[in-house]
């Protein structure tokens, strides 16, 4: 299961692809049993070269600030047909149209779950809803107070017996002779 931050990674990508004009982007959350060297792949498509180099600078560049993080490896930037990123817990390939039509990851992949940025953004939110649910104390009206009161009750009653205690011994009274 991918953690929270890869998500919130792939989803800051994503993003970046959908700002720099990234034709057709995918999100593949792989099956654990079918893949077991990443957890997603975000796939999108350029017009160009110069296009495909961009959107692979502006991931990177957009990881670095919000994450503190660098891709693994980077190959095909060069080039430009086909950039992979890999950040190990997510892959990135950035493609020319026809690059991504003649390999065709998608029907390679058939078992991952196909996402797009709002199914990531809807699922992440859903989440973060869940854990505030699980994490939050549910507080029955009227019963907090009288609990928080007893407790400083008694504790300001031990106080007390311990001060007394001290002062007794400080006199040179003890315990049996009272």
């Amino acid at each position: 299961m991918a953690s929270k931050e890869t998500r919130n990674m792939v989803l800051a990508a994503a993003t970046v692809c959908e700002d720099k004009k990234g034709e057709d982007t995918t999100i593949l959350e792989l099956d654990p049993m079918d893949s077991g060297f990443t957890d997603f792949f975000l796939i999108t498509s350029a017009i160009n070269e110069k296009q495909t180099q961009a959107i692979a600078d502006g991931i990177e560049l957009e990881l670095k600030k919000k994450f503190a993080t660098y891709p693994n490896s980077v190959e095909g930037r060069k080039v430009g047909e086909w950039i992979l990123m890999d950040y190990v817990d997510f892959v990135v390939h950035i493609f020319l149209k026809d690059r991504r039509a003649y390999y065709d990851i998608e029907r390679l992949r058939k078992s991952a779950q196909h996402l797009n940025v709002d199914d990531l953004k809807a699922a992440l939110k859903e989440k973060t809803l869940a854990v505030r649910k699980k994490s939050s104390p549910k507080v029955e009206t009227g019963t907090k107070a009288p609990v928080v009161k007893r407790v400083i009750q008694k504790k300001s009653t031990e106080k007390k017996a311990t001060k007394a205690a001290t002062s007794r011994t400080k006199r040179g009274i003890s315990k049996e002779v009272l």
